[in-house]
């Protein structure tokens, strides 16, 4: 039996600290066959879920099966002996609206899963033989990994370990693994592949599937796991399942697996390794070893410093010379025995070239903070904002919120499983002192990208085929760098602006669920949504700047794009990433007309940050410096885009052939290059001279300061003077439709792969459904995708083995209803578990046209097939695509020019009128 049952308390460890906002119930739990389990009780879900997190990872692969620990874990989803049938347990989660995934890290690996809660505790019923939860047990009870399964899987893994080699992440982690003790598990591969699971053990005589049975009996016991259950039931009814169906998992009491010692050593420290990507692209990633914590505040002392883009930083003085684009900080690769402090910098074509003076100033601010001392009012406003974002964090989806606390499970005190290292430790001086000492030279890892290395290096990372040199630097050389940096004013950081300190919640009248059209004018659009779900001091805003002159030729799409990227460059410079540290979002990016805004975060200063915006907007000015570093930064984007994945680039070309105002991104790439900063400085008043915006404000905001923030866009956008913006007519209002493919026609585009180096082919085969806003053609679309989503996924995939990516979605291109499958859901009534995913949800139908805000409830109560097949045609299938296009017979039709095909076909209405 169970020890105990506490509600908010543990039996051990001291009471679980949740947020001042968090209404739901804990109980820890430990079962007889010492399994330790947590159980939150949450009326108000509509999904109940679960996570299994068992303390093994890939640290733990046997010598001569890399690889091993992340096999298991695919294996593991596959069959039980009470459940034989394949994918049974997947076939009934997706069929009752939820979804399941593991993923294996290196001293952990995680299974976990949601389903829709009206389902749940049927389900739990052990008379109903689909019980999902049982099923979920018995993974970890007696798993069935038959031969034929084992070797399929097998494949399923070569096509994903293929799927990464033309991957820089996985490329240059691996390199980084490599860089380091043999003798250490930090070395290994750890993903696997056909040579490490089936050719190498082959080889030797070694039977994997039977070496698979055996990691599992060794490794898998209950007094390494740590088990959340998140129900809608009270904690009572819940722990009676959990005892009921997860006390037969064996307790061999397995010790907990140690790896003592860091994983580099003196001839893996003081090293400069130059490389080769994929992608077009320059970069310098920094690493130091650095002393694992559970106490995470000295490190984001650390990590907020370094990474701080405000005047005065590393990061403005680098931009400021046009020299870096991007900077990041913060610990990487963490476990409880080691961890790396990670520095990586985006570079320019002038930083690449001034690689040394870049690293100079690197290790100068780094000595500033060293010899500055410790400041504790930085300590303590870096507190304030850890408590301000754990006491009022939004409620996250089950499926995610289980992954999370089941994961500290393993390396927390049980008061603190909901914080992990959310909250900050006391002030220690001493303590932050010691992690900043640690960023010294004499043990630096420096890894520097860049194309132009090709045909400089002399060594191969042997997993990923990675080009690389090596050299050892010295502190003096160091030291050179710092003395050749050029005169910049390097200080730390001036008081954060944007913490908030007034949480109250506002009572507005109007308390209507749904969003309504609160303020319309000849400039714009006003939605509003009074709080009424979430019951937090945050503010949800969103605004669409409809600019007919904004992308109406390839010249303008290209100044457009960077017109937005200049402006969130200026407004970063601005110190404005300060609200994101406080918990203030904002983000601005390209729409399908012009552009957008979005702000969302704490609404106690987010009249200060839209006004700051919009002012930029306001007064925007073309720096020719900035400019030139932002034109650069497009251009290797563009020259990108042909290293996507496969089934990436088909959907791309979906795209570009259904929808009637998509052009092709080469024809933007192409205008680019002939662009300079007059160019953009005509075309930006141009554009802003037609504009018309839409607004949506939710959640803690009254009606009246709504209606003002819009308001004050308008004063200062069309009410001035010499107004930037003036209306438009109806006629300039653009809208987006969709081609309409004929009743029984097959339509097919054929491409060859843009990426020479990459074998892998993709297809895409979109069904056209339905148009207009039909509620019961909707919830048929969905209930189809729900059945079919997993049989797809099985058949594809594990039956015939086309590919790791296999797929079958849902697809809406402006309200344009279909289905399509790729070879790389829910039911209706699933609640938003946070503000941002409520404001997505009603903007898709402000933007889309049909304004159905009560879809969900509304859908609830609620033979002639038209297909287009995009094949993209990888490097080892070229001979195949002329042969394939000579076969076409009616009723297939061959796309050779999507241009001319839109001309000529017909168009549906759009929804937005």
């Amino acid at each position: 039996m169970a020890v105990g049952k506490e509600s908010a308390t543990a039996n051990e460890g001291g009471e679980i600290v949740k947020p001042r906002t968090d209404k739901r119930e804990y109980r820890r739990l430990n079962l007889k066959n010492s399994l330790i389990v947590l159980l939150i009780s949450d009326p108000d879900t509509d999904k109940c879920a679960a996570s299994m997190n068992v303390g093994v990872g890939s640290f733990s692969d046997p010598e001569g099966l890399d690889g091993l620990a992340h096999f298991l874990e695919h294996m593991l989803f596959y069959a039980s002996e009470k459940f034989p049938d394949e994918h049974s347990f997947l076939k009934f989660v997706t069929e009752h609206g939820g979804r399941a995934n593991a993923y294996t890290a290196s001293l952990r690996t995680n299974y976990h899963f949601d389903v829709n809660a009206d389902c749940f505790y049927e389900a739990l019923d052990r008379v109903l033989i689909c019980s999902c939860l049982t099923r979920f047990s018995q993974f970890f009870i007696k798993p069935l990994m038959s031969a034929d399964a084992t070797m399929r899987e097998i494949n399923a893994v070569e096509s994903e370990y293929q799927k990464n080699l033309l991957s820089d992440p996985w490329r240059i982690w691996q390199l980084q693994k490599h860089l380091s003790r043999e003798d250490y598990p930090y070395h290994k591969f750890i993903t696997c592949n056909m040579d490490t699971l089936f050719e190498r053990p082959k080889a030797k005589g070694v039977d994997t599937r039977g070496e698979l049975i055996k990691f599992y009996d060794e490794h898998y016991s209950a007094n390494l796991m740590h088990l959340v259950v998140y129900g809608k039931e009270n904690l009572d009814k819940i722990q009676g399942l959990v005892e009921e169906m997860f006390q037969e998992i064996r307790n061999t009491n397995k010790s907990i697996p140690r790896f003592p010692g860091p994983p580099c050593t003196a001839d893996h420290l003081q090293i400069l390794v130059k490389t080769v990507p994929i992608m077009q692209s320059h970069m310098l990633r920094i690493f130091w070893p650095a002393t694992p914590s559970i106490q995470e505040a000295p490190y984001k002392y650390r990590s907020h410093l370094i990474g701080h883009e405000g005047e005065g930083s590393l990061f403005h003085a680098l931009k400021t010379l046009g020299w870096a684009t991007k900077l990041f900080a913060c610990e990487v690769d963490w476990t409880t025995e080691y961890s790396f402090f990670k520095v990586r910098i985006n570079l320019t074509d002038a930083g690449h070239e001034r690689m040394q003076e870049v690293l100079g100033l690197l290790f100068t601010y780094i000595h500033l903070l060293q010899q500055s001392g410790v400041l504790q009012w930085i300590f303590d406003e870096l507190s304030s904002i850890c408590e301000t974002k754990f006491h009022y964090q939004d409620k996250i989806q089950p499926f995610s919120y289980v992954v999370d606390v089941a994961s500290n499970m393993q390396i927390y005190p049980t008061k603190d499983w909901l914080v992990g290292s959310g909250l900050p430790s006391k002030f220690n001086q001493v303590t932050v002192q010691k992690v900043l000492d640690e960023l010294c030279p004499t043990n630096v890892r420096i890894f520097w990208e860049s194309k132009k290395f090709e045909g400089q290096t002399d060594k191969v990372e042997p997993w990923y085929n990675t080009a690389y040199s090596l050299e050892k630097i010295t502190k003096s050389t160091i030291q050179e760098w710092m003395q050749s940096i050029p005169h910049v004013k390097l200080h730390l950081p001036a008081p954060n602006v944007f913490i908030p300190t007034d949480f109250s919640l506002k009572d507005d009248k109007d308390k209507n669920g749904l969003p309504v059209l609160l303020r319309k004018s000849l400039f714009s659009r006003l939605w509003y949504k009074p709080e009424t779900t979430f019951s937090i001091p945050k503010a949800y805003v969103k605004i669409d700047f409809n600019c007919p002159l904004a992308d109406n030729s390839p010249d303008t799409a290209a100044l457009t794009d960077t017109f937005v990227r200049l402006l969130v460059d200026y407004l970063n410079e601005c110190g404005n990433l300060n609200a994101m540290k406080a918990g203030l979002h904002y983000g601005i990016r390209l729409s399908d007309n012009g552009f957008e805004l979005t702000l969302a975060g704490f609404n106690h200063k987010l009249r200060i940050l839209l006004e700051i915006i919009i002012q930029k907007i306001a007064t925007f000015e073309v720096i020719p410096d900035r400019f030139s570093v932002i034109k650069e930064m497009v251009t290797k984007t563009y020259e990108n885009y042909k290293f996507r994945q496969p089934d990436q680039q088909a959907k791309y070309y979906c795209s570009l052939v259904l929808q009637d105002q998509v052009s092709p991104w080469t024809e933007a790439f192409d205008a680019l290059s002939h662009l300079e900063v007059e160019d953009l400085a005509k075309f930006v008043p141009l554009m802003l001279s037609k504009t018309f915006f839409e607004c949506y404000i939710a959640e803690n905001v009254r009606s009246s300061e709504a209606e003002a923030m819009v308001t004050h866009i308008e004063d200062v956008l069309y009410n001035d003077r010499k107004p930037i913006c003036r209306p438009f007519s109806p006629s300039q209002h653009l809208t987006n439709r969709v081609v309409k493919l004929q009743e029984g026609k097959k339509y097919i585009y054929r491409q060859e792969g843009s990426n020479p180096s990459d074998e892998n082919s993709a297809l895409v085969h979109y069904i056209q459904v339905f148009h207009q806003d039909d509620c019961s053609m909707n919830i048929k679309l969905q209930l189809f995708h729900l059945i079919a989503k997993q049989a797809t996924f099985h058949q594809l995939r594990n039956v015939e083995q086309l590919g790791y990516i296999t797929s079958l979605s849902q697809r809406n291109d402006f309200g344009v209803y279909g289905v399509q499958f790729i070879i790389q859901s829910s039911v209706k009534l699933e609640k938003h578990k946070n503000l941002k995913e409520e404001s997505m949800f009603y903007w898709r139908e402000i933007q889309n046209g049909p304004l159905k805000f009560n879809r969900r409830d509304a859908e609830v109560d609620a033979p002639k097939k038209k297909s287009l097949s995009v094949c993209v045609y990888g490097s080892q299938h070229l001979k195949e695509m002329a042969s394939d296009r000579a076969e076409v017979v009616s009723p297939f039709i061959e796309i050779q020019d999507i241009v001319g095909f839109k001309k000529s076909q017909p168009l549906y209405g759009s929804l937005k009128g």
